[in-house]
């Protein structure tokens, strides 16, 4: 029985490049005591193929599919479903894993029972290389999910008994904010984490570049967050940071450009 489980979730793979990559990551880890289980979550192209395929790297990578996509949470719920590790590690198919990742998480869990799960800070990347870091608080408290969620997904091992009572929501508000709804549901359960300052993984970032989102994604954003904050008893001072997902859908392109600009150069930092 491995000690962790390293859980993704793959839906039409479009960079085969990418992906490898970030496979090897896991099987070049200075840490050698995993399972590394990636669903096919129903591509409809020659993403189980090429699944399969790496698959046969590594004795311990092992994939699951089925036919019909049900988005990355139910993906995630059904790996973990398969773990068979005290530890649930989380890797998306485009980052990179720093190669002692984790040891030092593990380490770090194993020395620190008072702590549920940990992840850290990243550099980020493109398709030119690594241009900046981003940063997530130390120790986060629910006061820090007011802005934006303060663990970088990816980068995340929890311990096996966090999913016991609480998994990823599946519901049509979750397509985007499984993460953000998870961790919320873990802090309102009084469960802690927290981030070690360290870059342990390349994490993809187009400097520049924003991929705009359907309103309707933002509103559904907006329920999660109210959602989370009255889970947590911020849902006062919570009020601004509800309606914030929607504003910034309606503030013209132009005027949200220069905002990200100040936002990356700060990463680059």
């Amino acid at each position: 029985m491995p000690k962790v489980s390293v859980i993704m979730g793959v839906y039409n793979c479009k960079n085969i490049d990418n992906l490898y990559r970030s496979v090897m990551s896991i099987v070049q880890q200075t840490f050698i005591d995993w399972e590394f289980i990636i669903c096919n979550d129903g591509s409809t192209d020659n993403t189980l193929e090429i699944l399969k395929d790496l698959e046969k790297l590594d004795k311990r990578i092992k994939i699951i599919t089925y036919e019909k996509n049900n988005g990355l949470a139910y993906a995630l719920n059904l790996c973990i479903k398969f773990a068979s590790g005290l530890y649930i590690a989380r890797m998306d198919d485009d980052d990179i894993s720093a190669i002692d990742r984790l040891e030092k998480q593990i380490v770090f869990l194993d020395e620190n029972k008072n702590i549920d799960f940990v992840g850290s800070i990243a550099n980020v990347f493109n398709e030119k290389g690594i241009w900046g870091v981003l940063k997530m608080p130390e120790y986060p408290t629910k006061n820090d999910f007011l802005w934006n969620i303060p663990f970088i997904h990816p980068s995340m091992v929890f311990r096996r008994n966090v999913f016991e009572n609480i998994t990823y929501n599946t519901d049509f508000l979750n397509k985007r904010c499984e993460d953000y709804t998870l961790l919320m549901e873990l802090y309102s359960s009084g469960l802690k984490g927290y981030n070690i300052q360290e870059p342990l993984i390349n994490y993809q970032v187009e400097n520049g570049k924003k991929k705009y989102r359907l309103m309707q994604d933002r509103i559904c954003e907006a329920i999660v967050r109210y959602r989370g904050y009255k889970k947590n008893r911020m849902l006062l001072k919570g009020i601004p940071y509800i309606i914030k997902p929607i504003i910034l859908g309606l503030i013209p392109q132009m005027i949200f450009k220069e905002v990200k600009k100040i936002q990356y150069k700060n990463m680059e930092k």
